[in-house]
């Protein structure tokens, strides 16, 4: 593996992942709730309507946020290298992951680490530890 030191961008990345922990932070002093989005988006489609309507400015902010970054500098071309088969295969998966390990990367890896949670410490473990090994059998062992 090699690094493209011409489009490494840490500052870009530090200023985002800065952005994302003020966002949680506010989010939690503000409601009281950690700011996972499994859970926000979750609660969406619930019977319950209480806070509704800043779970959806949150998650509308996370639509938005990518429009108004256009406006200062274009945005990275996405590409996928699976068919819509996979991709869907690889989201109805991860939303079974979310609902099974109560939370997904951004509840427990953000906001759950944060304070300090034995649980989102094990859940962030094992998703890192997944992460590599999926890539390690697809890249190394797959060949694809």
């Amino acid at each position: 593996m090699s690094i493209d030191w011409l489009h490494f961008t840490p500052w870009s990345a530090l200023a985002g992942g800065a952005l994302i922990g003020l966002a949680a932070g506010i989010f939690v002093l503000a409601n009281g709730r950690v700011a996972g989005i499994s859970g926000l988006l979750g609660s969406l489609f619930s019977r319950s309507r209480e806070g509704l309507g800043e779970k959806a400015l949150f998650l509308l902010g996370l639509l938005v946020a990518p429009l108004l970054w256009q406006l200062f500098t274009a945005l990275p071309v996405i590409e996928f290298q699976g068919g819509w088969l996979s991709i869907a295969l690889a989201g109805l998966l991860v939303g079974l992951g979310t609902r099974y390990g109560a939370g997904c990367t951004s509840g427990h890896g953000v906001c759950g680490l944060s304070r300090l949670s034995p649980r989102s410490l094990a859940a962030t473990l094992a998703f890192m530890v997944a992460g590599f090994a999926s890539v390690f059998v697809i890249r190394h062992l797959l060949g694809a």
